[in-house]
């Protein structure tokens, strides 16, 4: 069955801020497109979803990377594909490696299938995957803006290895993870990221850098950048004064460069598992609220001094809980009603 899904390109009036990364993950576009959807415009033109975002003042899509899906689902072939899409259309490209062969997240971190299982062999096997991917990325013609070396990673990395009660093993595979996109022949060299969730909580951000980097392997010199996921509905201390303070704390602390990697709001949220902060509270859940929330969210990331925002999956139009209590959490709406949310990116 196709399926058409709609989406408006509104102006806003004024800008809210001005950050150097405006994005999306859009990783589910061809999972969706397999799937018999199609996306339109509001005025009903079918177009490609890169040219959707670009068209929206998206400059940059985010696109996760697992080593070996049992599905084929988000391997590298995968994002070699969406990557050449997303950069014919003018936009830049930012890699997220789990570094599993499915979800890494603060749950889950789980090594490869044969990759080694001690820390000395498991660097060395990390550090020639990353070399891999990134020189393989380069061949194909693609030079991302931004890779990361993990995915919400604040429980640490291929587990049990690098688990977060063996700091000095994080440190150690972070470093091979961050060397191996150094040495490869990308050029000119992608940023290189470190990505923990709860970015509104200062006192995690605090604790895994300073242990981490206190062990000596991974060093400041290593990575250029600090990304955070922020979700306002798993929390009620997740505030937008919060995730502010952190970003800024992180920055003039490490002189990193900041910003939030995943966020998103919802349209529709009957039962909220937890209740909302109270600084987005009187935020609605319609479209117009997800236009607020990101206006809200790029204020407070521009304020610390942040450079980027980028929601999480707008499009993946068969999730759209995302992973949340919320019933969607997307940019678009079936069957063909338009959503004026996305229009926000023009103005970011």
């Amino acid at each position: 069955m196709r399926a058409s899904w709609t989406l408006s390109l509104l102006s806003l009036a004024a800008a809210a801020s001005a950050l150097r990364y405006v994005g999306v993950d859009w990783s589910s576009v061809q999972v969706e497109e397999a799937a018999g959807v199609t996306y339109t415009t509001s005025s009903g033109e079918a177009k490609p979803l890169e040219q959707i975002l670009a068209d929206s003042g998206v400059n940059t899509v985010r696109q996760r990377v697992w080593v070996n899906p049992s599905s084929g689902e988000y391997n590298l072939d995968y994002n070699i594909e969406i990557a050449k899409r997303a950069q014919a259309a003018g936009m830049d490209i930012y890699i997220d490696l789990h570094l599993s062969d499915t979800w890494a997240d603060p749950a889950h971190q789980d090594i490869p299938s044969g990759w080694p299982t001690d820390v000395e062999n498991l660097s060395w096997k990390l550090y020639n995957y990353t070399l891999d991917v990134s020189n393989t990325l380069a061949a194909e013609g693609i030079n991302p803006a931004i890779i990361s070396v993990g995915n919400e990673i604040r429980g640490g990395l291929l587990w049990p290895v690098g688990h977060y009660d063996n700091p000095g093993n994080i440190a150690t595979l972070l470093h091979s993870g961050c060397a191996g996109v150094r040495d490869s022949n990308l050029n000119p060299p992608p940023k290189i990221m470190l990505h923990l969730d709860n970015g509104w909580d200062w006192s995690l951000q605090e604790w895994f850098y300073s242990t981490v980097l206190g062990h000596g392997s991974l060093v400041l010199d290593d990575f250029d950048m600090m990304g955070v996921s922020f979700y306002p509905f798993y929390d009620q201390q997740a505030t937008l004064s919060s995730l502010r303070t952190s970003l800024a704390n992180m920055r003039s602390t490490w002189g990193k460069e900041v910003l939030v990697v995943e966020t998103n709001w919802p349209t529709s949220c009957p039962s909220p598992q937890y209740p909302f902060p109270s600084d987005v509270a009187s935020i609605p859940f319609s479209p117009d609220g997800q236009v607020a929330y990101v206006q809200s969210v790029a204020d407070a990331v521009t304020s610390a001094g942040g450079v980027g925002l980028f929601y999480w999956e707008p499009a993946w139009v068969n999730n759209q809980a995302l992973g949340s209590s919320c019933e969607s959490n997307t940019m678009f709406e079936w069957p063909g009603t338009a959503l004026s949310s996305l229009s926000v990116f023009s103005s970011l």
